[in-house]
């Protein structure tokens, strides 16, 4: 079986990677995370609803070339979430349209330690390149002040506020002049 040619992204502290079928468990207990998932859905996921991501999130690299990695701890090899670029299709106003949106979530356990910011920079970084340094879209919940710090840090600054999916959110941009990753 052949999966998509996924880079390899490394950083001081981090792997990131491409998904693999044994990483079902990992991220199932994430984002069946009651604390992970909070800020997201706030609805904890099923191991099959994860499953279906993890094939959604494959499928970006094979039709998009881009798409999300693995994180992992470079010291350990333990899982520590997941960060990257999609186009979901969202029917959100305004419409992402063709910009890549990144994100990103860790397990609880890597939590607080400047891994997100590692694994985010990283990505900006690849996405530089990868999308000849276009704008990038991201959505944040109001409430998650660790992410919208960290957003902010990295060169997003928000553009507008609207609902998905029934909840309050947050839609900012790194405009393709920000290089601030």
């Amino acid at each position: 079986m052949s999966l998509p040619d996924v880079p390899v992204l490394e950083t001081d502290r981090l792997i990131l990677r491409g998904h693999r079928r044994e990483d079902l468990a990992d991220s199932a207990a994430m984002w069946g995370d009651a604390e992970v998932v909070r800020f997201i859905s706030g609805k904890p996921q099923t191991r099959e609803e994860v499953w279906a991501k993890m094939l959604r999130l494959v499928g970006h690299w094979a039709m998009l070339d881009c798409g999300y990695w693995v994180v992992t701890e470079k010291a350990t090899g333990r899982f520590a979430g997941e960060a990257g670029f999609g186009l979901f299709e969202r029917e959100i106003d305004p419409p992402f349209g063709d910009t890549p949106e990144a994100g990103w979530a860790l397990a609880s356990w890597a939590q607080g330690q400047g891994y997100a910011g590692e694994a985010v920079r990283a990505i900006l970084a690849w996405g530089d390149q990868r999308f000849d340094r276009a704008r990038v879209v991201c959505m944040i919940a109001p409430e998650n002040g660790s992410s919208l710090k960290l957003a902010e840090k990295v060169g997003f600054r928000e553009y507008h506020r609207t609902t998905y999916k029934e909840q309050p959110t947050i839609l900012l941009e790194r405009p393709a002049a920000s290089f601030a990753a």
